[in-house]
C-alpha cells in the first residue's frame, strides 16, 4: 500500500479480523477510484443512471410519443438517480471514515490522505468503496470486520465507464462494502427506523430478505417495535408493541438467549409481525451488549430459508450487534434508558430496597475487558438484610455475587436466574431454593423463597428466609386447604370467634364476614339436623367432654354441603370453661361417593342376582337334556358311555353336546358337538341341533349327508348358529362305522396294537356356509376296540399347542382299563385342560 502500513486502531476491542471474502451480489451502487468521497458518490451516480438507461430506451417510440410515457419515463429515471444519490451518500460515508483512519495513521491531511486512498485502490486493483471497507475492517476489529472478513476478496480493476466512473465486472459490491455501508447508513441515520431501513437495503437484501423489525425490549420483557422496513404501515401499527407472555418469533429469541431459525412460519404456530402476508422463512437474533439484550432483529424472507452455512449467521449475528448499539444510542418508549438516567433509577432502586421489609440485594452488571458478562457486583444491601452465614453488610456490600456466594453457580441456579433475569427482563420467582455461603470453607446453608426482577440496568434479588414455626405454619396451611379442613377458636369469657382462612371459603363467606358460633350453627344447617347439632352441643357445653357430628351446611350462595365438626373445650384447673377449639371438614365429595357406591353395589347385587338366576336356570335346562352320566345304552353287539362334566364357572355353561340313540333301523347314532359361545342362548341352541340331527337321522341318510343337512338348519332355519360336531353310524351287523366331521376334532381309536385318531376329514364348521360339502369316512371295528369322540374342553389348554394336548390324550387312552365306564371316568380325570369349559366325552367299543 505505496510503502505505507495501516495499522489497526481498537474500535471494538472483542472481536478479531476475519479473512478477506469473496464478492457477492448486492444492490448497493459501485464506486470508481478517484480521490475523493465525491468522486466515489459521482461514480455510484452515473453508474445508477447508466443501469436506468435501458429500461427508458427499451420503453419504445410509442411510450415516448405520448406525454403519460415521458412523465413516466422521468419518474423513473429520478427514482432511480434518488436511489442512486442515498447509496453514494453512504458510500461517501465509508470512504470518509476510511479517509479518517489514514489521516491518523498517516499524520497527514483530508487532501492527502484522499490522495493516498486513490493511490492504494489503483494499486490493489479495487475500487475506492473496497479498499474503504477493508481499512475500516483492519482498524475496528470487532464483529462486524470478523463477519466481513470472510466475504472480501480481490477483483481485477473495473474498466472506466463513458461517465468516467468504474464498474466492476461483478455487478454487486462484497459482502464487507456491504455490511459497512449498512454500518455506515445505521449510525447517520436520525431513528431506529433509519436503521432498519439501512439494514435491509444494503445488507439484507442481497441474502434474499424482504423485511426487517428492530423490537426493543422493555424492563418487563414487553416488546416495542422500534424500526421496521419491508412492512404495511398497518402492519406495524398493529405490532407496535408485544405485552410480556406472548409467545412470538422474537420472543423465543429473547427467552432463548439465542437466535432462532424458522424455515417456514406455516410449519409453526408462533405469531410475528407479518405472517399473513407471508408464511417464509424467519430468523430472530438476540440484540446485545454486556449481557444485556436491547432488543431482537427479526428477519423476513418471502420463502423457506434452508439452513444457513455459519459465516451467514456470523453476518447477521453481526448485524445484530449493531442494532444491539443502535438500540443503546437510540432508546425507545419502554426500552433501556439513557445513560443520564441511570444514575437516578440506581438511586430510587436503593431507595426502594431500603423500604423492604425482606432482605435485598442491589446487583450490577460486572465486565470483563472484552464487554462480556462474568459476575454482579452487590452495589447495595439494604436495612433489613441478613445473611445466612450470620456476616455484616459491610462484608457483602461492594462485593462480587460469586465471591460472597460461589455456591450460587452450583445447583440452586441462582446466579443462572439473575443473569437470565439481567438479560430477558423476564421476572423470577422461585419457592424453596438453597442459600449457601462459605465461611472458612464451610458450607452454610439456608432455605429461602427468592424474587429476581431488573431495573434498568441493575438488579434487585430479595430473599425471605423461613424460620421453622413459619415453615410448619405453612404445611399446616397446606394439609388444611388438601384436606378441606377449617380451624376455629371461640372464646367462652368474651364470645370472640377466631377463624382461618379455610373455614370462610367452607361456609361460603367472604374473609370479611362474621364467623359463626357454635351456638348458631343450627340456623345455618339443615333442619333435619338440627337434634344431631343439639346433640353436639350438649355434650360440648354441658358436659364439657370432645364432640363430633355430621350434618348438612347451607352457604348464603344456596349451594349445601356435607360438614363433619369436631371440637373440645378448653378448661382452667377449676374446671372452668375457657374456649372451645375445633375443625370443621368438607366431606361432601366422601358423602357423595358413599351414596354413588351404595347406588353401584345394590344395582350390581341385582345385575348378580339376575345373572346368578340366568345361569341356574340354563344348568338346569342342559342338564334335563344332557344328564352328566345316564344308565348304560342298550344296543345289540356294542357298548356306549358317555360323560358330560359342565363347566364349574356357570356362567360359562356352553354348548356341548352329545347323543347316543338306537335308530329304527337298528343302526346306533353317535354324536357330539360344541356350540359357539355360553349362556342361555348356547344352551338353546344346543338343544335345536341335537334335536334336529335326530330327527334327520330317522331318514336313513349318512353321516355326510346328516351334517349337510344340519349345516342348513343351522344356516338358514336359527338365528346363524356356528358349531362344530362329529357324527357316526354304526352298524352291528358287521362292526362298521361311517362319520363325517363339521369342523370338529376326529375320534379316536384304541385297539389292541395301536392309538390314534381318525384320519382328518374335511368339513367346515355347521352354520359358515349356505351350501357345504362333507367327506365321509369308514373304519370296521374289531372285538375289543374303542372309539372315542370328545369336545375340545377335554384337551384344550393355554399357551400350549393342540397337537400336544391329543398326544397327552392318547397317551391316557393307551392304559387299559376293566370296563369302558372307567376309562371314560379316568380320561376326565387325568386331563390337563384349563379352559373350564363344557367336556362331553362318548365311548363305543365293539363286543
Amino acid at each position: 500500500m505505496s510503502g505505507h502500513q495501516v495499522r489497526s486502531s481498537t474500535v471494538h476491542p472483542s472481536q478479531q479480523p476475519g479473512e478477506r471474502p469473496s464478492h457477492t451480489a448486492g444492490p448497493a451502487p459501485t464506486h470508481g477510484s478517484r480521490g475523493d468521497g465525491a468522486g466515489a458518490g459521482d461514480s455510484a451516480a452515473a453508474a445508477g443512471r447508466a443501469a436506468a438507461v435501458p429500461p427508458a430506451r427499451e420503453a419504445g417510440r410509442d411510450a415516448h410519443s405520448s406525454t403519460v410515457g415521458r412523465l413516466a419515463a422521468t419518474v423513473a429515471r429520478l427514482r432511480t438517480e434518488v436511489r442512486a444519490a442515498h447509496a453514494a451518500a453512504d458510500g461517501r460515508a465509508l470512504i470518509e471514515l476510511a479517509k479518517g483512519v489514514l489521516i491518523e495513521r498517516l499524520t497527514c491531511g483530508p487532501a492527502e490522505a484522499a490522495r493516498q486512498l486513490a493511490a492504494l485502490a489503483d494499486q490493489a486493483d479495487l475500487s475506492q468503496l473496497e479498499l474503504a471497507a477493508d481499512i475500516v475492517n483492519q482498524a475496528s476489529q470487532d464483529r462486524l470486520s470478523q463477519a466481513a472478513g470472510e466475504f472480501l476478496a480481490r477483483t481485477k480493476k473495473p474498466a472506466a465507464t463513458p461517465e468516467g466512473g468504474a464498474a466492476p465486472k461483478d455487478p454487486g459490491l462484497s459482502a464487507a462494502v456491504r455490511l459497512r455501508t449498512a454500518e455506515s447508513g445505521a449510525l447517520a441515520a436520525d431513528d431506529t427506523q433509519a436503521v432498519a431501513r439501512s439494514l435491509l437495503e444494503h445488507a439484507l437484501a442481497p441474502l434474499g430478505a424482504t423485511a426487517v423489525a428492530i423490537w426493543a425490549a422493555g424492563h418487563d420483557a414487553s416488546l416495542t417495535l422500534a424500526g421496521n422496513a419491508g412492512f404495511t404501515a398497518e402492519e406495524a401499527g398493529r405490532w407496535r408493541y408485544v405485552p410480556p407472555g406472548v409467545a412470538t418469533v422474537a420472543r423465543h429469541a429473547l427467552t432463548d438467549r439465542q437466535a432462532v431459525w424458522f424455515p417456514t412460519l406455516s410449519d409453526d404456530n408462533a405469531p410475528s409481525i407479518g405472517r399473513r402476508d407471508t408464511s417464509g422463512g424467519r430468523v430472530a437474533v438476540p440484540a446485545g451488549t454486556g449481557g444485556r439484550i436491547l432488543g431482537v432483529l427479526e428477519i423476513c424472507w418471502p420463502h423457506p430459508v434452508a439452513p444457513q452455512p455459519p459465516r451467514i449467521r456470523r453476518q447477521i449475528e453481526a448485524l445484530a450487534e449493531l442494532c444491539a448499539h443502535t438500540l443503546e444510542a437510540r432508546p425507545v418508549t419502554g426500552a433501556a434508558p439513557p445513560a443520564g438516567v441511570l444514575r437516578r433509577d440506581l438511586d430510587e432502586l436503593t431507595d426502594l430496597a431500603d423500604g423492604l421489609h425482606d432482605p435485598a440485594l442491589v446487583l450490577l452488571p460486572h465486565l470483563d475487558p472484552d464487554g462480556h458478562l462474568t459476575d454482579f457486583r452487590i452495589r447495595h444491601t439494604n436495612r433489613r438484610f441478613a445473611d445466612p452465614a450470620g456476616r455484616p453488610r459491610s462484608a457483602v456490600s461492594g462485593a462480587l455475587l460469586l465471591e460472597a456466594y460461589p455456591m450460587a453457580a452450583g445447583d440452586s441456579g441462582l446466579f443462572e436466574a439473575v443473569e437470565r433475569v439481567h438479560a430477558t427482563g423476564e421476572p423470577f420467582r422461585a419457592e424453596r431454593m438453597t442459600l449457601t455461603a462459605l465461611v472458612d470453607q464451610v458450607p452454610l446453608a439456608a432455605v429461602a423463597d427468592i424474587s429476581i426482577s431488573r431495573h434498568g440496568g441493575s438488579v434487585l434479588l430479595l430473599w425471605r428466609i423461613e424460620d421453622e414455626a413459619a415453615r410448619l405454619a405453612s404445611l399446616l396451611q397446606h394439609a388444611q386447604r388438601l384436606g378441606r379442613i377449617g380451624g376455629f377458636e371461640e372464646n367462652a369469657l368474651t364470645g370472640e370467634v377466631i377463624w382461618n382462612r379455610q373455614l370462610f371459603a367452607l361456609h361460603g363467606l367472604p374473609p370479611a364476614a362474621t364467623p359463626v358460633r357454635l351456638e348458631d350453627l343450627p340456623a345455618h344447617a339443615h333442619p333435619d339436623d338440627a337434634v344431631a347439632l343439639g346433640r353436639f352441643l350438649r355434650t360440648l357445653l354441658h358436659h364439657r367432654r370432645p364432640a363430633s357430628t355430621a350434618f348438612r351446611l347451607q352457604r348464603p350462595d344456596g349451594v349445601t354441603r356435607h360438614v363433619r365438626l369436631v371440637a373440645e373445650p378448653v378448661l382452667e384447673a377449676d374446671g372452668r370453661l375457657l374456649a372451645l377449639r375445633g375443625a370443621y371438614q368438607d366431606i361432601s365429595a366422601q358423602h357423595w361417593t358413599e351414596v354413588a357406591l351404595a347406588a353401584t353395589r345394590d344395582q350390581l347385587a341385582h345385575t348378580e342376582q339376575e345373572a346368578a338366576e340366568r345361569d341356574r336356570l340354563t344348568l338346569q335346562l342342559q342338564h334335563a337334556i344332557m344328564p352328566p352320566a345316564r344308565a348304560p345304552l342298550d344296543a345289540p353287539g356294542l357298548n356306549v358311555a358317555v360323560r358330560y362334566r359342565p363347566a364349574e364357572t356357570e356362567h360359562l355353561v356352553g354348548g356341548d353336546w352329545y347323543d347316543a340313540v338306537v335308530l329304527p333301523s337298528r343302526r346306533i347314532l353317535l354324536c357330539v358337538g360344541d356350540v359357539a359361545g355360553h349362556g342361555i342362548g348356547a344352551a338353546t341352541s344346543m338343544i335345536v341341533l341335537r334335536n334336529a340331527l335326530r330327527g334327520l337321522a330317522v331318514t336313513g341318510a349318512g353321516p355326510a349327508q346328516l351334517m349337510t343337512w344340519l349345516n342348513i338348519v343351522a344356516h338358514h332355519l336359527t338365528e346363524r348358529i356356528t358349531a362344530t360336531a362329529v357324527c357316526g353310524l354304526y352298524d352291528p351287523a358287521d362292526r362298521t362305522l361311517r362319520w363325517a366331521r363339521a369342523g370338529h376334532l376326529p375320534p379316536v381309536l384304541v385297539s389292541a396294537d395301536r392309538t390314534a385318531t381318525l384320519p382328518l376329514l374335511k368339513g367346515v364348521l355347521l352354520g359358515a356356509m349356505a351350501d357345504a360339502l362333507y367327506e365321509e369316512g369308514e373304519i370296521r371295528l374289531a372285538r375289543g376296540d374303542t372309539l372315542l369322540m370328545f369336545t375340545d374342553g377335554l384337551v384344550e389348554r393355554k399357551g400350549s399347542l393342540l397337537q400336544d394336548s391329543l398326544d397327552h390324550l392318547i397317551a391316557a387312552a393307551k392304559v387299559p382299563t376293566a370296563t369302558l365306564e372307567q376309562r371314560l371316568d379316568r380320561l376326565l380325570t387325568h386331563s390337563r385342560a384349563d379352559t373350564d369349559d363344557d367336556t362331553c366325552l362318548v365311548g363305543v367299543q365293539a363286543v
